[in-house]
C-alpha cells in the first residue's frame, strides 16, 4: 500500500490532487500536513474528511519533530510537497516569510525523508520517492518566441520565485550528493475549482459578479500558459508513479493567453450567466507589478515522450468549467472572501468600490 505525506494539501492544487487520488486508488493512505495559513481551507476537503484512507494534521513542514514523527508513525513511501507561499505580491512586500516557508521548510522535509527511507550507502528503500512541485516562474520571463524547456537557465525575478528555484536546486542537491529518490515538477499558471481568490481567475470572477473594479496589471498583455490542474493532479501522480530518478519534468498547458483576455472572457461569462450589467467598464488598469514577468510557456515535450502525459482539457472548456464551479458555489467563495481576503485586496489595489 502506497503511504503519501502531502503537504499543503489544503490549498488549491493539493486538494485537488488529494481528491483526485483518493478517487484513483483503494489502496492508499494519505496524510495531509497544513498549516492552514490564509490560503490553506479545510473545507476545500470536507467531503472526504471522514475517508479512513485519509488524516489531516495541521502543522508547519519546518517543524523537524513534527515531521519525523509522522514518518515514524506512518511510514511514509511517497512525499509530494505543495506547501507554499506561492503569491508574488505577498512575496514583494514580506519576502521572509517566503523563505521560512519554501526553502528551509522544503529543506526540512528532505532531511527527514532521507533520514527515514536510507538503507545504507546511497541505497533507500524500495518504491520511495519525493516529488517537489514547482513553477514556471524560476525560468524567468520568454520573450516574444521561444518556450521554457527543462534545460532552460534559472533566473527568478521575484522573492516568491527566487524562494522556489532554491528549493529546487535543494532538491536537485540531494539527488546530485546523495542519490535521493525524488523528482521536480515545473507546472505553468494553474486554474479551476478551490482557488484562493487572490489569483487572477477567481479575484476576476468574484469582482465582476458583484461589479466592483476589475484590476489589470499594466497593460494587461502578460502571458501565461494556462493549465487546468486536474490535468496537472495527472500528470503529478504520472511523475511520482513512473519518472525517472533525479529528473525535472515541465508540465503545461498549451493554453498561452494574456492577462487582458483572461479577464474579458470571465466578463463575458458573467455578463450572460450571473449579472447582464457586468461590461468591460470595470476593467481598471493599475500600475504593474515590479520585476512583472511578460511571458511564460512551457515546452512539456519530455512528459510527453518519456511517461505519455499531455494536457487534456482545452483552455475552452476549462474555463466554463471553473467559472461554472464558482458559480455554483457561492457559500464557498462568500466564505473565503471574507475577512483576511478583504483586507489584502485593500492593500494590495486600494479599491473602495464595495
Amino acid at each position: 500500500m502506497k503511504r503519501y505525506l502531502v503537504t499543503g494539501g489544503c490549498g488549491f492544487i493539493g486538494s485537488n490532487f488529494i481528491k483526485y487520488m483518493l478517487g484513483k486508488y483503494s489502496d492508499i493512505n494519505i496524510v495531509n500536513l497544513d498549516l492552514c495559513t490564509y490560503a490553506g481551507n479545510l473545507e476545500n476537503l470536507s467531503d472526504i474528511e471522514n475517508d479512513k484512507r485519509y488524516t489531516f494534521v495541521k502543522g508547519d513542514i519546518g517543524d523537524e519533530k513534527l515531521v519525523k514523527d509522522l514518518f515514524q508513525k506512518y511510514d511514509f513511501t511517497n512525499v509530494i510537497n505543495f506547501a507554499a507561499e506561492s503569491h508574488v505580491d505577498r512575496s514583494i512586500k514580506n519576502p521572509e516569510i517566503f523563505v521560512k516557508t519554501n526553502v528551509l521548510g522544503t529543506v526540512n522535509l528532505l532531511q527527514r525523508a532521507k533520514e527515514h527511507w536510507l538503507i545504507g550507502e546511497d541505497k533507500y528503500k524500495d518504491g520511495v520517492k519525493f516529488v517537489q512541485v514547482s513553477t514556471d516562474e524560476v525560468y524567468g520571463s520568454l520573450g516574444e518566441d521561444g518556450l521554457f524547456s527543462e534545460k532552460t537557465p534559472l533566473d527568478p525575478h521575484s522573492p516568491y520565485s527566487a524562494s522556489k528555484t532554491s528549493a529546487d536546486l535543494f532538491v536537485k542537491a540531494f539527488y546530485d550528493t546523495y542519490k535521493f529518490p525524488c523528482n521536480i515538477t515545473r507546472c505553468s499558471n494553474n486554474y479551476g475549482p478551490y482557488q484562493f481568490p487572490e489569483k487572477l481567475i477567481p479575484l476576476v470572477f468574484n469582482n465582476a459578479c458583484n461589479l466592483k473594479t476589475l484590476p489589470i496589471y499594466g497593460t494587461g498583455l502578460q502571458i501565461r500558459d494556462w493549465l487546468y490542474v486536474l490535468d496537472h493532479c495527472k500528470a503529478i501522480d504520472l511523475v511520482c508513479e513512473k519518472g525517472r530518478i533525479g529528473e525535472v519534468y515541465n508540465i503545461g498547458g498549451n493554453n498561452e493567453k494574456t492577462n487582458l483576455f483572461i479577464v474579458k472572457s470571465i466578463i463575458s461569462y458573467v455578463h450572460d450567466n450571473v449579472n447582464t450589467e457586468c461590461s468591460e467598464a470595470l476593467i481598471k488598469h493599475v500600475e504593474d507589478r515590479k520585476g512583472h514577468d511578460l511571458r511564460y510557456g512551457i515546452d512539456a515535450s519530455k512528459i510527453k515522450n518519456e511517461l505519455g502525459w499531455e494536457p487534456e482539457t482545452p483552455f475552452e472548456k476549462g474555463i466554463v468549467l471553473t467559472l461554472d464551479w464558482y458559480k455554483n458555489n457561492k457559500k464557498w467563495l462568500k466564505n473565503v472572501t471574507s475577512g483576511a481576503y478583504q483586507n489584502y485586496y485593500q492593500m494590495m489595489y486600494g479599491d473602495k468600490n464595495e
